[in-house]
């Protein structure tokens, strides 16, 4: 076979035709239906869920977004936990210290002492540490945590001076 033949059929055109963007999309379907198969999951109800992630993709910090869709601020800092959000209260240092008391090489007192963070807080942390976000959920609300709608883009303008960009890094 030569080129003449691999070229055969092939031709130049002015324009490209517009083909679209292919994607799968099922944010058409409300954020609560698409939530129902995770219901037994979840620490509150799928309505609950999906006010809480509506809320919470608004800007709203979790404990207002909890209290937004009826929910403990624990609950909703759970609930987006499992969604694939990264709501632990505590830094690297305090988490080795929750994973040591997981692991029983601390008591629980000296565990929150050494964390320098609340029962509650701690209790959250132990949450984060031995419950993996639930598969398929993170898709189930993709589009919801999306920047772009205008609280977030309005927040990112607004914020927009303090960040920095990989230019300000050479």
């Amino acid at each position: 076979m030569g080129l003449s033949d691999i070229a055969a059929g092939v031709e130049v055109v002015d324009e490209q035709r517009d083909r679209g963007v292919a994607s799968v999309d099922r944010t058409g379907e409300a954020l609560a239906d698409r939530l129902d198969e995770y219901a037994e999951d979840l620490p509150c109800s799928p309505s609950a869920a999906a006010t809480l992630v509506e809320t919470y993709a608004d800007g709203a910090s979790v404990g207002d977004a909890a209290r937004a869709a009826g929910v403990a601020p624990t609950d909703g800092a759970k609930a987006l936990h499992l969604f694939g959000e990264s709501v632990s209260p505590v830094g690297p240092m305090a988490r080795e210290v929750v994973l040591d008391w997981l692991d029983g090489r601390l008591g629980r007192v000296e565990a929150v002492e050494l964390a320098g963070v609340s029962e509650r807080e701690f209790a959250l942390a132990a949450y984060v540490e031995t419950h993996y976000p639930i598969d398929g959920a993170r898709e189930a609300i993709e589009g919801a945590l999306a920047p772009g709608d205008d609280a977030a883009v309005a927040k990112r303008d607004a914020l927009g001076e303090t960040m920095s960009d990989v230019n300000d890094l050479l």
